[in-house]
């Protein structure tokens, strides 16, 4: 594996089946760019006389729409910014925290990432997309699955406040897990 020397960027970015690494390599004298993804390459074009611009790529199992944009900033400098879904990093992942619950647990010595994706009810673990139960419950709704023989639930209750909305509580065994700020 050749040594990344025009490394400009790199980006981590929390997606609902997993937190993916965004690499940009730009050689402003030969034009080279080069996008990976997981430390996989995705895009490689050589010879670019054009050395501003953007390249467009999908980011894992979701296909995820992604762009960095290549603008000159002045004489020889370059600025680089990542679109996530058309939007900028930093408002899809604000977004993101509206759409999604995510949570961090260790169980039987293996660690487990899992998100709710609240618009369609949809839950990931570690990359997976879960195969899931959903229950009415007495105060709300209750989405049911199964993480290493353990026992899951999302619990959906309304939290009484209109701003606040509906309040998503994962259980496993019986206990409370804290959500996960990412």
């Amino acid at each position: 594996l050749e040594k990344m020397t025009d490394l400009v960027a790199v980006w981590e970015v929390a997606l609902s089946d997993g937190v993916h690494k965004i690499e940009f390599e730009h050689g402003t004298t030969s034009g080279k760019r080069v996008v990976y993804v997981d430390g996989k390459e995705e895009i490689r074009r050589e010879w670019m006389f054009k050395l501003v611009g953007k390249e467009t790529f999908t980011v894992g199992a979701t296909k995820t729409k992604a762009a960095i944009n290549i603008d000159a900033v002045s004489g020889f400098a370059y600025e680089y910014t990542l679109e996530i879904n058309g939007k900028s990093l930093k408002k899809y992942m604000e977004n993101r925290l509206k759409t999604t619950n995510t949570w961090i647990l260790n169980l039987d010595g293996t660690d487990y990432r899992i998100v709710l994706e609240k618009d369609t009810m949809d839950v990931w673990c570690n990359g997976e997309k879960m195969e899931t139960a959903g229950e009415f419950v007495e105060d709300g709704t209750e989405t049911h699955f199964t993480v290493a023989d353990h026992s899951c639930c999302i619990k959906a209750v309304s939290s009484g406040k209109r701003k606040e909305g509906i309040i998503h509580t994962l259980i496993v065994n019986n206990r409370e897990i804290p959500e996960a700020v990412e």
